[in-house]
């Protein structure tokens, strides 16, 4: 009964479903084992290379670009300068400084350019910070993915967020933002880091235990999927045998009603 032509389009279903999920299983898992090798890599020594040859101005952030030293050059847009509250420094609380940079050449339209944001510095508090700089900028510095844990602004009036995110940032800039920031490196004087005490990647909080977890679970899903897609393809079975067995049992009472099979009418005669 099993092997029932009828039967065929439902196992092929069960084994296409089962199938999918735990291939979807198995990459959400491959992710998620990625993420944490990313996560727990460290490529702030290695040497600079050019920003676009690690982030495209209209790309989303590359996971493989975390930490990775980059160098660019712009002009500041000193107007749009904020400061992102509770940073620690060597166990001080204070706020980063942060100035955009329009990537751009020297001589061309850099208001059109798409800008990134550069933290400049740690300051005790926003008070204290000196003014943004302006002009020309050529910096070093260290690429990080925006935050956004959605902590909440409390004051969205003011200069200072309560995470760098570019989608608060991107209200106060003109232009387009790229999807990182730049932890600035204090290596020339007249880079417009002066004033203000270096952050550097050793200041940032370590990576989270629970990097990557909700691919983790995704991946747990979809095997719960194929357990339960080979159960309900194990249910339509049985029943599907069920009601075949129900069906020849109906056509023998209907055959012979007092319940006996021929040969059992043959040996009541014989007898």
């Amino acid at each position: 009964m099993l092997l029932a032509p009828r039967l065929l389009p439902l196992h092929l279903l069960g084994a296409a479903a089962t199938t999918v999920a735990v291939l979807l299983g198995l990459w959400q898992l491959d992710t998620w084992g990625a993420q944490r090798e990313q996560a727990a890599r460290d490529l702030t020594s290695l040497p600079p290379v050019a920003l676009d040859d690690v982030l495209d101005a209209d790309g989303p952030f590359p996971s493989a670009g975390v930490g990775r030293p980059v160098e660019l050059a712009g002009e500041w847009v000193p107007e749009a300068t904020f400061y992102v509250a509770e940073r620690e420094l060597e166990g001080r609380d204070g706020v980063w400084a942060v100035t955009p940079v329009a990537v751009c050449e020297e001589g061309a339209a850099c208001g059109e350019a798409s800008a990134l944001l550069v933290v400049r510095g740690w300051s005790a508090d926003p008070a204290g910070a000196p003014p943004a700089p302006d002009g020309r900028a050529e910096l070093t510095g260290w690429l990080q993915p925006p935050e956004g844990s959605g902590r909440p602004d409390l004051d969205p009036g003011d200069d200072v967020l309560p995470e760098l995110r570019i989608a608060d940032a991107i209200q106060r800039v003109d232009q387009d933002l790229y999807s990182a920031y730049l932890i600035a490196e204090d290596a020339e004087p007249g880079t417009g880091l002066a004033g203000l005490d270096p952050v550097t990647p050793a200041s940032l909080p370590e990576p989270s235990g629970d990097t990557g977890l909700r691919n983790f679970l995704y991946g747990l899903q979809w095997f719960v999927f194929a357990a339960f897609a080979l159960f309900v393809w194990w249910r339509w079975v049985r029943d599907e045998v069920d009601r075949e067995r129900r069906a020849r049992r109906a056509a023998a009472e209907e055959l012979w009603p007092d319940g006996k099979q021929p040969e059992e009418h043959a040996d009541a005669k014989g007898a």
